[in-house]
């Protein structure tokens, strides 16, 4: 039976943020997560995949792009949040346009579409964005666009894919240390929760910012 060390914890979330101090960067550093399993083999094992809100609300970057119809792509241009039109989706579809595809793909890192459209998007997008695991979430237009985005920034998911090692940012090093604690062990539990043998299937975690040095804490 394991579990987290809170004195432990505490002084290796302290050590980790003293040393972002020691060199800082031109940039606000993400604190991670860094998650090492056993027991798991990929190749047989059903794979797992889940996600969840934080406690506490972190100042990372997340790329964010709305697909919307006419009313969301007016509040996200007025948000000044990137979006795609409905009309302009069929444009991401087929093997003439997968360059174009990956590269949607790879510029952002979550996606939301309208509710009156995301049923249509398979049809006229093709399955780009469901292979590449960030299919959109559905909003309405009763959705605040900037709560959804901002509460995107405060959830991590954890997918079990072809390797078995796991990593997630669940802060930055502008947060107080009480705070990440309470995101670390949250982010951790819910993560043990979707292991078939809970703490028995866990190697190792580490801490670490962006440019930092790791900590184990387990």
């Amino acid at each position: 039976m394991g579990t987290l060390n809170d004195l432990k914890l505490a002084e290796a979330v302290d050590r980790v943020l003293e040393g972002s101090q020691k060199k800082k960067r031109k940039f606000v550093e993400s604190f991670e997560l860094q998650i090492g399993l056993k027991g798991y083999d990929p190749a047989k094992d059903k794979r797992f995949a889940g996600s969840i809100v934080l406690p506490h609300f972190c100042k990372r970057k997340l790329r964010v792009c709305i697909i919307g119809d006419q009313i969301h792509c007016d509040q996200a241009q007025k948000e000044n949040i990137p979006f795609i039109s409905i009309d302009d989706v069929k444009n991401y579809k087929g093997n003439q346009n997968a360059k174009k595809a990956k590269k949607l793909n790879q510029s952002y890192d979550v996606f939301f579409a309208s509710d009156t459209v995301i049923v249509r998007l398979p049809r006229l997008m093709g399955p780009s964005l469901q292979r590449a695991g960030k299919f959109p979430t559905p909003i309405t237009h009763n959705d605040s666009i900037t709560n959804k985005v901002n509460e995107s920034k405060m959830t991590v998911k954890f997918q079990l894919k072809k390797v078995i090692d796991l990593a997630c940012p669940i802060g930055d090093v502008s947060m107080k240390s009480e705070d990440l604690q309470t995101n670390i062990t949250f982010a951790i539990n819910f993560l043990v929760s979707l292991l078939k043998k809970h703490w028995q299937n866990v190697k190792s975690i580490h801490i670490k910012t962006t440019m930092g040095t790791p900590e184990r804490i387990y």
